[in-house]
């Protein structure tokens, strides 16, 4: 069944008039008509299913029918990649949405050779890949800020550190023992952190420095790695309840 992200609330027997550009995809993409059935879900209410009640020309209106499954949430997870170039870039958002991360926070470091983000083109991509993979909820990308930044305004939040120039232990052994709260996973640039900002990070109480291998990883390839490591260790891929 065909899932679109909706941002009005749902509940039953509302009727939606959609978007211009989901009406299409639904009626001259999907070929769907009058009676098909669509669900719905908006990041609050849950999955909701929904019937094309109206097509017109200019206007495509859905009506709300039953609810289909109450809203969850998976793991507080962030994601935190350095900018790389638009394709890799691209593909970490859509990987880190269907690996569950909750937001995926863009920063800029002293090697970062990335510029200019199309911001609204990276929040479509993460929309598409909640819709594609069944989650309740899309991920928030959030605009880049520099890493001096972000870690001046730190929280509790741990933090696990793919650092590769250092002596970090592998990840499922640096993990052994942690606790399942609120995390983040930060991966750098191409270029990897320059010695001052690993310093900066090493000294961040919350921080757990890992490797992730042997081999040097692309930043796309690094992030689903260590993304599916931590999943693996204390996400909804375990039994881990913290």
């Amino acid at each position: 069944m065909i899932r679109l992200f909706v941002p009005d609330d749902l509940s039953l027997d509302v009727a939606l008039v959609l978007k211009p550009e989901q009406a299409r995809y639904l009626t001259s993409v999907m070929r769907l008509g009058l009676g098909d059935e669509v669900a719905l879900f908006n990041g609050r209410d849950g999955a909701w299913l929904a019937t094309l009640s109206l097509i017109t020309k200019k206007a495509c209106q859905l009506t709300v029918e039953r609810q289909l499954a109450v809203q969850t949430e998976g793991p507080d997870l962030d994601l935190i990649v350095a900018l790389v170039k638009r394709g890799p870039l691209e593909t970490i958002i859509e990987k880190a949405v269907e690996l569950g991360c909750r937001r995926i926070r863009l920063i800029t470091t002293r090697r970062t050779n990335a510029g200019h983000v199309n911001l609204e083109r990276l929040q479509a991509i993460a929309t598409e890949a909640a819709e594609q993979c069944e989650r309740l909820d899309v991920p928030q990308v959030v605009a880049p800020q520099p890493l001096e930044s972000l870690l001046s305004g730190w929280d509790t939040r741990q933090l696990m550190f793919c650092d590769e120039a250092g002596d970090a232990q592998p990840v499922l052994s640096a993990l052994a023992g942690q606790g399942s709260g609120p995390w983040a996973v930060l991966i750098g640039p191409e270029g990897g952190f320059a010695p001052e900002e690993r310093a900066r990070l090493r000294a961040l109480g919350q921080v757990v420095p890992v490797t992730l291998g042997p081999r040097i990883l692309r930043a796309d390839t690094a992030a689903i790695s260590a993304l599916s490591l931590w999943q693996a260790a204390l996400g909804d891929w375990c039994d881990a309840k913290g």
